[in-house]
Formats: C-alpha cells, sequence, structure tokens
C-alpha cells in the first residue's frame, strides 16, 4: 500500500538538503502531479514531481491556517 502525505498550499518545508543561496525552507505554492516551491530565502520557485517530494523533506515547520 502506498503512503500519501496530504500537502497543502501555504505549508512551510524544512528539506534535508540546503538551496544554494544557504536555505532550507520551502512554502508550497501549488500541489498536482507536480508541486511547486518556492524557496522562504530568495524567493526562487521550483518543481518537483510529487513522488519525490517525501524523500526531500525533513519535517514540516509551519502548517497553513486555511489549507485551500
Amino acid at each position: 500500500m502506498i503512503n500519501i502525505q496530504k500537502y497543502n498550499n501555504g505549508d512551510v518545508y524544512e528539506f534535508k538538503k540546503s538551496h544554494p543561496c544557504g536555505g532550507k525552507n520551502w512554502k508550497m505554492i501549488r500541489q498536482g502531479v507536480d508541486c511547486k516551491l518556492e524557496c522562504t530565502t530568495c524567493k526562487r520557485i521550483i518543481l518537483i514531481p510529487r513522488v519525490q517530494l517525501p524523500k526531500k523533506i525533513k519535517k514540516t515547520l509551519y502548517y497553513a491556517e486555511n489549507p485551500e
């Protein structure tokens, strides 16, 4: 059975590896087959396939108050 984690817009995640700018925190902008994330340090936007996201996330730092 596949364990699918629920991701919400506005959640902030800490990644295992740091971004070249030095930031490790990413904010979820959009989820779907690909997840769009924004670096909280330099505001760079990346797309990551949803199946690869659990391997990259270390922990959830902030949950969105009103998930869409």
